[in-house]
């Protein structure tokens, strides 16, 4: 059984206890990421970038809060963090 699965069957079995976590760590998240966009100044690509953190963990809140199904909500999380990770490593260089 992969990583992947592993944890996804994790997620599903405590789902509720998983999504207040979620909503809690992408936030923070998110916002980290926002603050190290926004340390490079306010262009037209950090816009892009702030744009498009923000909407993705805006789009996990609004997932969890409107109860889609568990592997929609695990596999957007996913993207969600890579994303917010990959623009904070980005924009701390």
């Amino acid at each position: 059984m992969t990583l992947y699965n592993k944890s996804f069957e994790s997620f599903q079995k405590n789902y509720i206890g998983f999504a207040a976590l979620i909503v809690i760590d992408q936030s923070c998240l998110g916002s980290a990421a926002a603050m190290y966009v926004l340390e490079n100044g306010i262009g037209l690509t950090q816009m892009v970038q702030l744009g498009l953190v923000v909407t993705t963990c805006m789009l996990v809140n609004v997932s969890i809060l409107s109860q889609l199904k568990p592997k929609f909500v695990f596999n957007f999380t996913i993207f969600s963090v890579l994303l917010s990770v990959l623009l904070i490593a980005f924009n701390a260089l």
